[in-house]
């Protein structure tokens, strides 16, 4: 294995040949996550590309953050400052302490006043000490409660935005960033007051030790200043090594999470062990390993080199002060008490300008965090919520759907998935969508369900376009059940109904009833009220793919909602289990219009019309009986599919 600028060597699993279902994507990933760490390594040497100026700058994000804490924690301003001064406070009086003390040892003071010297220095430290862990411990609180009110809006913009922003990838990027922003107390989110205690503390101590130097001599305080002001910028380059390859680190970082929590997973358990990837996993690990070391090695050369120079610099400085104050007092008498009250001051007031340097620094890194979430915050919706024309659900009233020459095409993408496609779902009716994978299904599902506007073309409800409508109260006119399951870990009636409260429970057993689920939760200890999943709950069920399926379908239909779409509802079922949701589903959607997608053509026949895609285009339609007549593209995909469940023929 070279250095993370070297080649990243190609491992390959026992068997390349066959790549096990569940894994295979996992693995693989890591694979192209290591490629991904060592192809921009090489990027950032090559490529310098200019990043975008931050819409907010410093002073416009510590009003936001003042803004937020006066909603939520409005102590912490306050606090702030009194840590700092209080901070400030505590380290002049650990200065001023020796000197004193030494002052009343030189001047022949009496013991009395050397031990109430002593004593009342002594109570004002621990005093001091006592009041700043106090203060700080009041302060930490109320950051964290500021932080979490910037991470509160951050997930209720993400929980809310429109369906179409979770497949922007500059959406989901800021999201990320934004989310990181606030995930401890080091973050930006926190950190930023702790920047502002640190300036203002290092403001406050500059001041009172410029007082005292400048009483002895003005060029000492230059000199001081001078060199603590190189020694910033010499080594400013090479101490932000780190934060300019954060990226790098990061991803070798996740690849490394990834490939520790794809190895412990109890879901790739039997892969592992069945295909025999352990040695594979340990290979792929170590490598992560080995560029993570050469990682590391890199940045700690960087920051011995900026520790010499820094060290250099600051024998020149203490030199410089320390054969003046020796000079005073070789030729001028000065007092060993002031000598020494005098170069603690110099060796303190370059720890003022540094840290004043270094944290307006820090709290610029901080404020293009602080920026980013705002303007996370600020993004444009692309539908209509509240300023929208409201809408009614109502289970007494007619609902339309037409589709009037509408296409979509994904960000990015060469063609349209959905092409000039028109279609209408009457009141009532039972409309049924197949066709091969990638004819377009799911997105247009996605499209009539609102999720997505179309690029070309519009979609109405009772004639009017949707894009009018108040979206949230679009989403209340349907039921649904996706191809990916959203189980939460909580009861099964909890689930089936969305609720913590008010949950109807004989509705929520007449839905399980509908849904074919009866049976299995009666069999279980507390009935509806067994949790689900082990995440949370060690009593918890786990169902197989089919009841799960069956438990979305009766999560729908508790909904009551006037429009049903089954997205391939009964991928996960068997033969006998489909057949009883086909045997329920005119009394499941009656009073309903029910869209049903599907890729098993079998499936469709109990609907009232069924729409056959291909390349994103309605290209037959017509009842079952209607398009085997046909003896077009749909004729000939039930003929395949049903020659396997034909007598006689072997599979």
């Amino acid at each position: 294995m070279r250095s993370i600028d070297g080649e990243v060597p190609a491992i390959h699993p026992p068997n390349q040949a066959f790549r096990p279902r569940n894994v295979s994507g996992a693995i693989f990933c890591v694979r192209i996550i290591a490629r991904q760490v060592k192809g921009d390594s090489k990027m950032g040497k090559n490529e310098k590309t200019k990043k975008p100026k931050p819409k907010y700058n410093v002073w416009q994000n510590t009003a936001y953050m003042l803004s937020v804490a006066w909603d939520t924690r409005r102590s912490v301003p306050l606090l702030v400052v009194l840590l700092a001064v209080c901070t400030a406070g505590k380290t002049t009086a650990e200065m001023l302490i020796s000197p004193a003390v030494l002052g009343k040892l030189e001047s022949g003071a009496p013991l009395g006043q050397l031990l109430g010297a002593i004593g009342g220095f002594t109570i004002l430290l621990f005093a001091l000490t006592a009041l700043c862990y106090y203060i700080d411990h009041l302060t930490m609180f109320g950051r964290c409660g500021v932080r979490l009110e910037l991470l509160k809006r951050i997930n209720t913009k993400r929980t809310r935005t429109a369906y179409a922003n979770l497949l922007d990838e500059a959406f989901r990027l800021m999201y990320q960033k934004g989310h990181d922003a606030c995930m401890n107390n080091r973050a930006s989110g926190e950190a930023f007051w702790k920047s502002w205690t640190d300036i203002m503390t290092n403001l406050i101590g500059f001041g009172v030790y410029l007082a005292l130097l400048s009483g002895l001599n003005p060029w000492l305080c230059v000199l001081t200043a001078l060199t603590a002001v190189v020694s910033y910028f010499s080594t400013r380059n090479i101490n932000e090594w780190g934060y300019r390859h954060r990226e790098e680190g990061a991803k070798i970082t996740r690849s490394l999470h990834y490939l520790r929590n794809t190895a412990e997973g109890r879901e790739f358990g039997k892969d592992i062990r069945i295909f025999g990837l352990r040695q594979w996993l340990t290979d792929l690990y170590d490598s992560a390993l080995r560029l993570n070391y050469a990682f590391l090695e890199k940045r700690e050369r960087a920051y011995l080199t900026a520790n010499l120079i820094d060290l250099a610099l600051l024998l020149v400085r203490n030199g410089a002060a320390y054969a003046y104050l020796l000079w005073l007092t070789v030729t001028r008498g000065l007092p060993v008490s002031e000598f020494l009250l005098y170069f603690g001051a110099a060796s303190g007031f370059a720890q003022w300008v540094t840290g004043l340097m270094e944290q307006f620094a820090l709290l610029r890194k901080q404020s293009l965090d602080i920026s980013t979430i705002r303007e996370f915050l600020e993004l444009p919706e692309p539908f209509r919520f509240e300023e929208g024309i409201p809408l009614e659900k109502r289970l007494d009233m007619h609902y339309e759907l037409q589709l009037e020459d509408v296409s979509y095409r994904y960000p990015g993408a060469e063609k349209n998935t959905i092409a000039h496609m028109s279609l209408t779902l009457h009141p009532g009716e039972n409309l049924a969508i197949v066709g091969l994978n990638g004819a377009g299904k799911t997105t247009l599902v996605k499209l009539i369900c609102g999720f997505l506007d179309p690029t070309g073309g519009r979609v109405l409800l009772n004639g009017q376009d949707i894009r009018q409508y108040n979206r949230r109260d679009y989403y209340k006119l349907f039921e649904a059940v996706f191809q990916d399951f959203s189980v939460l870990s909580c009861t099964v009636a909890e689930n089936v109904a969305q609720a913590m409260d008010g949950i109807d429970e004989e509705k929520v057993r007449y839905c399980l009833d509908q849904a074919g689920l009866t049976e299995k939760i009666t069999s279980l200890p507390a009935g509806i009220k067994t949790h689900v999943g082990r995440d949370v709950y060690l009593d918890g069920v786990e169902f197989s793919g089919g009841q799960t399926q069956r438990l979305m379908l009766a999560r729908a239909l508790y909904k009551d909602a006037p429009i049903l779409v089954l997205d391939e509802p009964t991928a996960a079922l068997d033969p006998i289990a489909e057949d009883d949701i086909y045997q329920k589903y005119n009394e499941m959607t009656r009073g309903r219009a029910s869209l049903f997608i599907s890729h098993r053509l079998a499936s469709t026949r109990f609907c009232d019309r069924i729409l056959f895609l291909e390349n994103g285009r309605v290209v037959e339609e017509g009842t079952h009986d209607q398009l085997m007549a046909q003896n077009g593209g749909y004729a000939k995909l039930f003929a395949v599919q049903s020659k396997y469940y034909k007598e006689g023929k072997a599979v």
